[in-house]
């Protein structure tokens, strides 16, 4: 029987070998690994620098990044435990410490992948903490969060039935940007708000930061677990999320509450995606509680669930809204039900760079004609439809959750930067590279609309 001597085993070429046989030119050994860890690091001492800078200077002296302060009004309790300890800054650098942030984050996505745990996680924290102790910053929202809760615990006034100024010689009166409009926020924030309302304003201002910053970091910790299950690199995952401008200049400062459903999403996720049917339903059911945009996930989250499960589920969601219904309720009563017209004010309300707005400023329709209205909600509409399909055929439910919360942002008249946590969290965990860079685009528009346009380094 015939046998075929064996082919000797082939040796990969080098670039230096490769000159000698195919005449090429040497080339340099990469070493993408070793540039891509020292570049990342450098990203993130980048990111926890400015953003040190960014808290030490906002709370040195007044300025327009610090909503209501002013040469005539600026204590120690707006300022924070920082006050004095750095120097003051202009507009202009204020803003480009913003910019280093963006420019930092993103070379530290790039290079994620070559960062430990350990680099990741202590800059993350750090960056955290610094927004945490700055002043708030960019929105005065924190200061409607308190007016309301003081509203009903001082003044006995339902904060869905009177606006603010309905108390005008409370100490929050004047803080509150829009003192007309009763609360939008769901019942299980406004109980959460009035639990503070004895720390006075600024123990309830602090407390609220500190609670954003807290819910956060536990958000990052719940991202790692979810980004093992669904393919995702967690050290990705949590650097998308957790180094996130719109999460460390906007979200934690401005102690939006967007940061709490972040972390009610995320954990309803988690458990969701292990089996607790009634604990994941009960997170996400609390974070539509908190704001009525997050019930948005509950249909994708019913049709994430495993077939044979489904019904389960759907089951944990119904009793997790009768629980939540029976507590506003005995909490709030019959006044609750003013809860639809304040969102339908809210969404009458038009900011100058949403992007109906925008499209209708460009074909010179003023700053916002119906039929613009209607076409991007039409969009809504039909991208909810589209991705409740997917849903159905077997995709990623978190995924699809992502896609549609992109196109609600894109809808909406009344868009700020911190409203991109929607569709932050279930981009972070995404295997879709198109739903990342789709959500990264967002967020730069978001940062884009509040400090480059409303505060442009030309006026420093």
């Amino acid at each position: 029987m015939a046998t075929t001597a064996p082919r000797p085993l082939s040796t990969p070429t080098s670039p230096l070998t490769a000159s000698a046989t195919d005449g090429h030119r040497p080339r340099r050994a990469p070493r993408l690994p070793g540039f891509a860890a020292a570049g990342g690091t450098l990203a993130l001492v980048g990111i926890v620098a400015a953003m040190a800078l960014l808290a030490l200077t906002t709370a040195a002296a007044p300025s327009s990044v610090v909503p209501k302060s002013s040469a005539r009004f600026f204590p120690s309790w707006l300022s924070g435990p920082l006050h004095g300890l750095g120097p003051s800054a202009s507009i202009g650098a204020i803003v480009a410490l913003v910019l280093v942030v963006c420019a930092c984050y993103a070379i530290a996505l790039r290079c994620a992948e070559a960062l430990s745990v350990r680099r990741l996680c202590v800059a993350i924290a750090l960056a955290h903490l610094a927004g945490a102790l700055a002043p708030p910053l960019f929105s005065g929202d924190l200061f409607g969060y308190i007016g309301y809760a003081r509203l009903a615990v001082l003044h006995d006034l339902s904060p869905y039935v009177h606006g603010v100024g309905a108390a005008p010689h409370d100490a929050i009166y004047p803080l509150v940007g829009w003192p007309s409009l009763t609360t939008p926020y769901g019942p299980l924030f406004t109980l959460l708000t009035e639990a503070l309302v004895p720390l006075g304003i600024a123990g309830s201002l602090w407390a609220l930061k500190a609670l954003a910053a807290l819910a956060s970091l536990a958000t990052v910790a719940l991202i790692w677990r979810i980004a093992a299950r669904t393919g995702r690199s967690p050290r990705a995952a949590i650097a998308f999320y957790g180094l996130n401008p719109l999460v460390l200049v906007f979200a934690i400062p401005g102690a939006h509450n967007e940061a709490l459903i972040g972390l009610l999403v995320a954990a309803g996720a988690a458990w969701l995606l292990t089996g607790s049917q009634a604990r994941g339903a009960g997170a996400l059911v609390a974070a539509s509680a908190i704001k009525a945009s997050s019930a948005l996930v509950l249909p994708f989250a019913l049709l994430g669930a495993p077939h044979a499960r489904r019904g389960r589920t759907a089951a944990a969601i119904v009793l997790a809204l009768v629980a939540a219904a029976a507590v506003t309720l005995v909490a709030f009563g019959a006044n609750l039900s003013a809860l639809g017209g304040a969102l339908l004010t809210q969404q009458n309300l038009v900011a100058g760079h949403s992007l109906p707005s925008e499209v209708s400023k460009l074909l010179g329709l003023g700053k916002l004609a119906l039929g613009v209205r209607v076409a991007f909600l039409v969009m809504l509409g039909g991208v909810f439809a589209a991705m409740l399909r997917r849903g159905w055929r077997g995709a990623s439910w978190l995924d699809c959750y992502g896609w549609t919360a992109l196109a609600l942002l894109a809808a909406t008249a009344w868009l700020w930067p911190w409203y991109g946590l929607w569709a932050l969290l279930p981009a972070s965990v995404s295997s879709s590279r198109r739903l990342r860079v789709a959500t990264l685009l967002a967020c730069a528009y978001l940062v884009a609309i509040r400090v480059a346009i409303h505060h442009p380094l030309s006026a420093a």
